[in-house]
């Protein structure tokens, strides 16, 4: 709904003037909006309207005003040049003599820029329009030069005061998230011929007791327009609005999966189920023949290094099974035909299974792909030492996200907050999550890890909120502005070729191929605790013979 605000500038009023109805109702035609038309001045209190209008923002969008004057000089057009009418403006004056009404839009580029008057038609029985578009953001895109300022967030190195103003793409790995919104806002007030300006801040802007800190307070304020585009908050919302994404980012927990060693036993991996089974029925088979093999040849003659029990038949299998051999063997060719057949049998298990073992020691796990995955997960959680990692992961309530502030930011012990480089090499190093904008983390991979490294990078997100966007102060006239030319740089595939020129996405595994790496004591957990126990049983077994024999 367009809200009309008739306005009339005349000492006389002619209650059934007929041009006067006829050139309204032809001008509300006209506009082909709907439309409240609101009759001013009736109480003679033009000054008092003025002022009013000016002190709660009605000249500017959605208000429209039709001012409706009878003299060719007529002093009272001075108290508009006076008023507040900007580029967001649509006022209307209608300036008649006898039967002929001139329309004239009246608007000024900025506060204290010169009131700028376009024909819009005229009215002699009927209504012509002469506008060159109907657009109101087509007729109000040329700001004559008015100089507009940008809030620019950095946070990575000073050296950015230096580079962001000349665009001279030095030191890309340092603000770029900045850098790119720059230049993609500098070709948006190009093409609107504004005069781009900037000051910088060293924070976003987050409220500390009731005030408004970094960038946001910038715009607030008014010292800047606009600024660097940045996650919409509810708090935000009431101090600034948004208009298009120019350098899109997101905000996530960077890490590589942990070795599938840490996550699961991968001695048992090699193998299925039903190899498992079919293996136990083979050596089972294995040490009964064996057995009765051992039993035919005890009648016949005995010898030391003779299998004479079950015992023994089950020891040369598990020989088997190890491909370790054993000092006992049958003496007979049946029975030494039974142990070939073992060997034979087994050996080709024992060589597939070591090679699986081999390729999983190797491998990277999928275990982390959730929040809750990674709160559960026994690695390091870390953030970038930048505000927005201080201020916004502690404002969760949901106890996943507790619980994983707690762990970056506990209340004893060390604090788990690194600078770029830092964080960057820990999770090259493995075990290692750490939160910032992915962005100028990828940069740092690609010019720090092996093309192996790169395989296993996954990526949670924390936040969990929609993209960037640009603020702009509250109440701004050329929001409109801004909106329409930020989406013509969008759409137009410049902010696209900015994106590539500055950011780096998430870096491509071009080779599965692994490299060989030292195997630890935490790859060997499970056969450690094997051996730990059959230690400890044999250590019984054999306190359990010294008390029966002795």
């Amino acid at each position: 709904m367009k809200i009309l605000f008739y306005f009339v500038f005349k000492n006389e009023v002619y209650t059934k003037d007929v041009i006067w109805v006829h050139f309204i109702k032809s001008f509300v035609e006209n506009e082909r909006k709907p439309t409240m038309l609101i009759f001013c001045d009736l109480c003679w209190e033009k000054y008092h309207i003025v002022n009013l209008a000016s002190s709660a923002k009605l000249f500017g969008a959605p208000y429209r005003w039709l001012v409706i004057t009878a003299r060719t000089n007529n002093t009272n057009i001075n108290l508009l040049h006076a008023s507040p009418i900007l580029a967001d403006s649509d006022l209307v004056m209608a300036m008649r003599t006898g039967n002929l009404v001139k329309l004239t839009e009246l608007y000024t580029p900025s506060v204290n820029g010169t009131m700028i008057s376009t024909p819009r038609g005229y009215y002699n029985g009927r209504m012509v329009d002469v506008r060159p578009h109907r657009e109101h953001y087509r007729r109000r895109r040329d700001m004559r030069g008015h100089s507009i300022t940008m809030s620019n967030v950095i946070q990575d190195s000073n050296t950015t005061r230096v580079h962001l103003p000349r665009e001279d793409r030095l030191e890309p790995q340092y603000d770029s998230i900045s850098k790119l919104c720059w230049m993609s806002v500098k070709l948006g007030l190009v093409m609107l011929n504004a005069t781009p300006a900037y000051i910088f801040s060293n924070r976003w802007g987050y409220k500390v007791n009731g005030q408004w800190s970094g960038m946001i307070d910038d715009v607030y304020s008014g010292r800047a327009e606009l600024g660097t585009n940045l996650v919409i908050t509810e708090e935000r919302l009431d101090v600034v609005s948004y208009t298009d994404s120019l350098a899109p980012f997101k905000v996530r927990f960077i890490f590589r999966q942990p070795p599938l060693p840490y996550v699961t036993n991968i001695f048992t991996m090699p193998f299925s189920t039903n190899v498992w089974v079919a293996m136990f029925v083979c050596a089972v088979v294995g040490t009964i023949t064996v057995y009765l093999a051992a039993k035919w040849e005890a009648k016949v003659r005995t010898g030391q290094t003779q299998v004479n029990g079950f015992g023994d038949a089950m020891l040369l299998t598990v020989s088997a099974i190890s491909q370790q051999g054993c000092a006992m063997e049958p003496r007979k060719l049946s029975g030494r035909m039974m142990v070939f057949v073992l060997f034979t049998a087994l050996m080709a298990l024992y060589a597939a299974y070591s090679a699986n073992i081999v390729v999983l020691l190797q491998a990277p796990s999928d275990s982390i792909r959730s929040l809750p995955q990674l709160a559960n997960a026994k690695i390091t959680l870390a953030a970038n030492d930048v505000d927005y990692n201080h201020f916004v992961l502690k404002t969760y309530n949901n106890q996943v996200r507790k619980s994983i502030y707690k762990r970056i930011d506990p209340e004893m012990g060390q604090k788990h907050f690194y600078n770029l480089d830092d964080g960057v090499e820990r999770i090259r190093q493995g075990l290692f999550a750490f939160h910032s904008i992915v962005e100028p983390v990828y940069r740092q991979i690609e010019d720090t890890f092996l093309e192996n490294e790169k395989c296993d990078l996954m990526e949670v997100d924390f936040l969990n909120n929609f993209d960037p966007f640009v603020p702009v102060r509250k109440g701004s006239p050329y929001f409109e502005l801004f909106r329409v030319a930020f989406k013509q740089v969008r759409e137009s595939g410049l902010q696209s070729a900015l994106s590539k020129r500055l950011q780096v996405s998430k870096p491509h595994c071009t080779t599965k191929m692994s490299s060989f790496s030292s195997v630890g004591l935490l790859d060997m957990r499970p056969v450690l605790i094997l051996m730990l126990y059959g230690i400890c049983l044999a250590v019984a077994i054999l306190l359990g013979e010294i008390f029966v024999y002795r």
